[in-house]
């Protein structure tokens, strides 16, 4: 019972600052504009452990390795918390340790991206009905953006109503039910 409570919170502490990391990381990726709620408060939440990251980890081709990594080994640590605690902590095979190590946390980090980009696509068609000038609009705009356009092209308006958001939903629900 412990162990499934320490469990829980582990996955609560590490989800949360995963998808404020994995946040971060699509925001400079996308060029969106920090100068926002979500901005502020992403990069507020998150400086402690990205700028002291930044003096040992340049970024790769733009994309800022110091919120990507710390996101893919938070994930790390929850997938080996989960681990040892069903098989034991002496008792992880070696190739399994390395698979994990390798694998399932980078799946388990694409997975919460896939969850972000679906959140964001849902809370831009709610905006949209709701609130379009919102403060939030515009950055889930842009966040979306490049998902969406390639299936803009593809798929023209239909009766001036934008289907792009609903075939990104199914294809990302798609990919996510390979990543399982």
């Amino acid at each position: 019972m412990m162990v499934q409570a320490g469990i829980f919170l582990l996955d609560a502490v590490t989800g949360f600052l995963t998808t404020a990391l994995l946040l971060r990381f699509y925001m400079q990726a996308f060029r969106v504009s920090f100068n926002n709620p979500i901005g502020t408060f992403i990069v507020q939440l998150t400086n402690w452990l990205v700028k002291p990251l930044r003096r040992i980890l340049p970024g790769l081709y733009g994309l800022d390795l110091a919120s990507l990594l710390p996101a893919y080994f938070l994930q790390l640590i929850l997938l080996l918390a989960i681990y040892a605690s069903h098989i034991g902590v002496g008792e992880i095979p070696l190739e399994s340790f390395f698979a994990l190590l390798l694998w399932q946390g980078a799946l388990a980090t694409l997975r919460l991206s896939l969850y972000i980009l679906i959140a964001a696509l849902i809370l831009q068609a709610v905006l949209s009905w709701v609130n379009p000038y919102s403060a939030l609009g515009q950055p889930v705009a842009q966040l979306t953006r490049p998902f969406l356009r390639p299936i803009q092209r593809l798929v023209p308006l239909i009766g001036n109503i934008d289907l792009s958001p609903l075939i990104a939903l199914l294809l990302a629900q798609v990919v996510l039910m390979f990543l399982r």
